[in-house]
């Protein structure tokens, strides 16, 4: 029984629908946030917020269309929801190293070595790199050492954390400090300044300076994926929620963030781990995304009949999995226009990064990691790059 036991391994998730939890307690969802829901966002928005600013006319995204007709078919990213799943219930398959627990992280946040290959110590980025905004943009190193996870990022020289060091870093003062620091430094990065020790975040006087960037250089949307992650898993759960309520409040209501849109709704939301906290979220995004009609990340709509409910844009229906001979064809076929699915940078970036690609190349190596994807979609998201790597 012993060796049946230490064998057996976690049955992962096959669909969007059975990683998203955020609407199994509450299908209807329609209610009103109530005052006192804990989501840990504090405030509310005034009337005058709500009221979307106008981009220009050739700004606007695809899902930003007015027709329901005009609008690309739109598909949430089965690979997104599986990392985030993983993510949220502690990885459910994990192994432990069999390497002994150095603590490598612990040890860097303490300022006793400098994290690899750099040689440079947390105490020198804490205060020599705050402001150093070219720095903080083109390195690509110490993001890993900053705000270490559970999971390999491109850094190969930082370390996976594992929980005996992630108990050990919660219960020393030192390196709470420093992760706050480190937590703060990167938020005056992207224009915002932390307010409190409880996380309430708001916009920092150079934001206009700092969202344009964070428009253009939206390898970043990685690092923040990184960084939200990390703030759950070193004890900071509740700084999550201010933060992405900024940012949905940024893209959605005052279209200063657009290019954001769908990774604070595909990525940062899903990074929280209480259901009820992101169904708040999720309420709030869905009263400003415009078009209505192409927000993808509400409840699931009611079948007809009653008998349960779909997720949504899906059947219910798992489709029989392909013979290899079918496998096979449908790779040699191309897709047609009526299948074709909208990516975001986001999604382009992280395939660029499972496949060795690095962040090298401008707009057109973009746009053909766009098409890749759009074709990997249309093969029933087949492709062999289907692990998120995480910056």
């Amino acid at each position: 029984m012993g060796n049946l036991l230490g064998s057996w391994r976690f049955k992962e998730p096959s669909t969007v629908e059975e990683c998203d939890s955020t609407w199994g307690s509450d299908s209807e969802g329609d209610e009103p946030a109530a005052a006192g829901d804990d989501s840990g966002v504090s405030g509310s928005v005034s009337p005058a917020d709500s009221e979307r600013a106008a981009g220009e006319p050739g700004e606007r995204s695809p899902q930003l269309t007015d027709s329901p007709d005009s609008v690309p078919k739109m598909k949430r990213s089965f690979y997104a929801a599986r990392d985030l799943y993983k993510y949220r219930h502690s990885y459910p398959n994990y192994r432990k190293s069999r390497q002994p627990n150095e603590y490598r992280n612990l040890r860097f946040y303490l300022n006793k070595i400098p994290l690899v290959p750099d040689g440079i110590y947390i105490e020198e980025i804490l205060t020599k790199w705050r402001g150093d905004y070219d720095k903080l943009e083109h390195n690509h190193t110490y993001i890993q050492w900053l705000f270490p996870l559970r999971e390999q990022g491109l850094n190969f020289y930082a370390h996976e954390l594992t929980q005996e060091e992630i108990k050990e870093f919660q219960s020393t003062r030192e390196a709470k400090r420093r992760f706050l620091a480190a937590y703060s430094l990167m938020l005056d990065f992207y224009g915002i300044k932390l307010l409190d020790k409880s996380g309430n975040v708001a916009r920092a006087p150079n934001w206009k300076e700092r969202f344009q960037h964070l428009n253009e250089s939206q390898h970043n949307y990685l690092r923040i994926t990184r960084i939200l992650k990390s703030l759950g898993e070193l004890g900071y759960e509740a700084f999550k929620a201010p933060l992405v309520h900024l940012f949905l409040e940024e893209s959605l209501s005052h279209n200063t963030l657009p290019s954001m849109q769908h990774s604070v709704l595909e990525y940062f939301v899903y990074t929280i781990r209480l259901p009820a906290t992101r169904r708040r979220l999720l309420r709030y995004a869905r009263k400003h995304y415009r078009p209505p009609h192409g927000f993808m990340w509400g409840p699931p709509p009611k079948k007809r009949g009653g008998g349960g409910s779909t997720g949504a844009g899906s059947s219910g229906i798992r489709a029989p999995a392909p013979t290899p001979e079918q496998q096979r064809r449908g790779e040699e076929m191309s897709p047609s226009a009526g299948s074709r699915i909208i990516v975001s940078s986001h999604d382009a970036v992280v395939y660029q990064e499972g496949a060795g690609g690095g962040l090298k190349g401008g707009p057109s190596n973009m746009a053909g990691l766009e098409g890749a994807l759009m074709m990997a979609g249309a093969r029933g998201e087949r492709n062999e790059y289907n692990d998120i790597v995480s910056l």
